[in-house]
């Protein structure tokens, strides 16, 4: 008998996101690749958390969440967008919105079912479907606004598609899917009674005017849309790994059931702290976007001077680049001198792609840093620049 790996797993490689802090770390490089951010969370959260532990909030809390979380889940999603929730039958809370996603399309897809993922995307998607049973169908978003053709999108529907992934604002590219946008996809959910599961964990970080609009809020999709998020990015607590979903109960029953599985429950007092932190007031995110806005102003001309092509984010914290200019037509072999060579970490735009041809010439940068961070990247690029 030999031992191999199982035929799902040997369909997608280990997370090329994570695989370049590593790689950041063994070169002592600026990391630029993974989007943490390297300053500190919010006091009153971390506060909080440690008031929580020192209470004794330290077993298990309700499977699917702490009642204090999903009520302040629900009330806040109501308050910003209009549509009710209910918080004992359509929220779970999950560890991080990476099991979100997966508990959902765990949920409620079969073998065989089809999946339709708009690419460049965050690299989860595609093995979460994948491990999920289904078939990823890709619909490409295209440079420099990332928008992407009706015709195509409706060309990947068919009677075997289940369910739609939408991120918006988008990782890696930095879009925000305009209403028009969203209500082309509605149609379509609509028409081949498929699900739309919606990764909206950048909803605060929006630049020159951008909204967000929940694909839950518009007309006929409230039954039929998961509603994906989590504390990582808004609170800059991305190793606390809280998330949730929020959809109709059905879904709701099986996601529930998935998830009580995989993991059982999100850490406990790091849920009631996620009450704190979700009942913070409309100013903090004002100031979380103005901040993130002043980090991509620093970032976009220190790249351009560096001569890369920049694609002008409008969400997240991401800006997706052209290498032609540089010369390099490889964006894994562009990425390992970089961390090598420059000491800077980046991520292949491959990664970003079914076919890792289509990414040659790109690579993302993050910029959920500090000044201290800049400083050194900016004199970093300096050498890539004297090298050209």
């Amino acid at each position: 008998m030999s031992v191999r790996p199982s035929l799902k797993a040997a369909r997608f490689t280990e997370s090329v996101i994570r695989e370049m802090t590593r790689l950041a770390q063994l070169h002592d490089a600026v990391n630029l690749s993974q989007g943490f951010p390297d300053f500190p969370a919010p006091l009153a959260l971390k506060e909080a958390a440690r008031e929580a532990i020192a209470a004794d909030v330290n077993q298990y809390a309700v499977t699917w969440g702490a009642k204090g979380l999903r009520d302040a889940i629900a009330a806040k999603f109501t308050r910003l967008y209009g549509v009710p929730v209910d918080a004992d039958r359509e929220v779970t809370v999950t560890c991080g919105s990476t099991e979100a996603m997966i508990a959902s399309l765990m949920a409620f897809l079969d073998p065989g079912d089809e999946v339709v993922i708009f690419e460049p995307y965050y690299e989860n998607y595609g093995p979460d479907a994948i491990l999920s049973g289904a078939v990823p169908r890709f619909v490409r978003l295209r440079p420099p606004d990332w928008s992407f053709d009706p015709d195509e999108l409706r060309g990947a529907f068919n009677r075997k598609t289940r369910a739609i992934i939408v991120n918006t604002p988008n990782n890696p590219t930095g879009k925000v899917f305009s209403r028009e946008e969203l209500l082309t996809i509605a149609a379509l959910c609509r028409e081949h009674d498929a699900v739309a599961v919606t990764d909206e964990i950048y909803e605060h970080i929006l630049f020159d005017g951008a909204v967000h609009v929940p694909m839950a809020a518009l007309p006929g999709m409230r039954e039929r849309t998961i509603t994906i998020n989590g504390m990582s990015k808004t609170y800059s607590v991305t190793g606390w790994r809280v998330g949730w979903t929020i959809a109709p109960p059905e879904l709701s029953t099986a996601i529930r059931k998935v998830h009580d599985f995989l993991t059982v429950g999100a850490a406990a007092p790091l849920q009631e702290a996620g009450v704190l932190a979700l009942s913070l007031p409309d100013s903090y995110y004002a100031e979380l976007a103005s901040g993130y806005a002043r980090r991509r102003e620093r970032l976009l001309p220190m790249l351009e001077g560096a001569g890369f092509r920049t694609y002008r984010p409008r969400g997240a914290y991401y800006v997706m680049t052209d290498t032609t200019g540089l010369g390099w037509d490889d964006d894994v072999a562009f990425a390992r001198y970089l961390v090598e060579e420059i000491g800077i970490a980046v991520v292949p735009g491959s990664s970003f792609y079914r076919d890792p041809q289509d990414g040659r010439s790109q690579v993302r940068f993050a910029f959920c840093k500090k000044d201290a961070t800049f400083d050194e990247a900016e004199r970093r690029l300096a050498k890539l620049k004297a090298r050209r």
